[in-house]
């Protein structure tokens, strides 16, 4: 089995955040979006990844590119970088990796993260991974008949037709099939306001006679703007707890400080008169001083001193010395 994952996007509703890291680096409960994307895609079709491909965009540079090789071989399989540097569409950017479209694969856009506990029907040409929403009208979503397969794919419908929304994860038993239909779509110019939508690739191979097959997750969490990602990492942080993850590291320094679990506190943190959770990630190397947070997401290298935070958002190497509260700041930020 291959993974591979379209992440070209700039993630401009998360700036300032993305302006210096790609969305799906960015750490959820402690690890980058698309780690903990791969990492329970592979628990669903509980077989080994052989390979995992990456598309970005060529600017993010060699670091990123490193980073996302170091997460392909924590999984055990090899990492592969594709660059998508024109936004063509969903169609387009997975064409882009058609040199590792062979034998059967998962599709996975990188600004979502799930919980689920089904078994992969492996027997089906695809399946597309839903969630039940309360607006399907929000959303592109599935028709099915009474044998539980798909008949059609409808985009944000304005009368009630399922409330099984689309999450961006599909398997195809046949990345041979798939890459065929992509390409069809490219070789005839078939776009929807300048992109090539893989959309219309499900519905070619729909009308085909392809079986396609719903995967029902029973959480769906996105990571689009600021505050659905704290509240995302804020859903995480008590999945994890549940499950019984530890999630404070050993190093930690704590000073006359309370930490109201579920909380993720990473390496080397120091914690002083300052009470942290519920529901805080403080990355590695971080400091808080005479502070009260909560609902917050705190990354790498940062010094948070004299403030009171909740459904904040701070980036890597931030200064942040104050009183407010609803904040988001970006890495290299300083507020004193």
């Amino acid at each position: 089995m291959k993974i591979i994952v379209p992440m070209a996007g700039r993630g401009s509703r998360l700036r300032p955040h993305t302006l210096t890291t790609p969305k799906p680096l960015i750490p959820i409960a402690g690890k980058p979006i698309v780690h903990r994307l791969v990492e329970d895609i592979a628990k669903v079709i509980n077989q080994p990844i052989e390979e995992i491909a990456f598309i970005i965009h060529e600017s993010f540079g060699k670091d990123v590119e490193k980073d996302l090789i170091a997460i392909a071989e924590k999984l055990g399989s090899k990492g592969t970088i594709y660059y998508q540097n024109e936004a063509l569409g969903t169609a387009h950017a997975i064409l882009c990796a058609k040199e590792s479209m062979q034998g059967p694969i998962v599709v996975a856009y990188a600004d979502t993260l799930f919980r689920a506990d089904f078994s992969l029907d492996a027997t089906a040409d695809s399946v597309i991974w839903v969630k039940a929403v309360e607006d399907p009208s929000a959303f592109g979503v599935i028709q099915l008949n009474d044998k539980n397969e798909i008949v059609d794919f409808v985009e944000k419908p304005k009368e009630f037709v399922s409330d099984l929304a689309i999450i961006g994860i599909y398997f195809f038993k046949s990345a041979e099939n798939l890459r065929s239909e992509l390409e069809y779509l490219i070789d005839n110019n078939i776009e929807k306001g300048g992109e090539y939508q893989l959309t219309d690739a499900l519905e070619n191979m729909k009308q085909k006679g392809l079986r396609f097959v719903p995967g029902k997750v029973d959480e769906w969490m996105d990571c689009g703007n600021k505050n659905v990602t704290v509240d995302t990492n804020n859903r995480m942080l008590n999945f994890l707890h549940t499950d019984g993850e530890n999630m404070v590291a050993a190093s930690v320094t704590i000073e006359n400080s309370r930490i109201i679990a579920p909380c993720y506190i990473g390496e080397n943190v120091t914690i002083k008169n300052a009470t942290v959770g519920p529901n805080v990630s403080l990355g590695n190397n971080s400091i808080v001083e005479n502070a009260t947070i909560k609902n917050s997401l705190i990354q790498t290298n940062s010094t948070i001193k004299n403030a009171d935070l909740d459904n904040a958002m701070v980036g890597n190497h931030a200064k942040f010395d104050g009183k407010f509260t609803n904040i988001s700041i970006g890495d290299y930020s300083v507020l004193e």
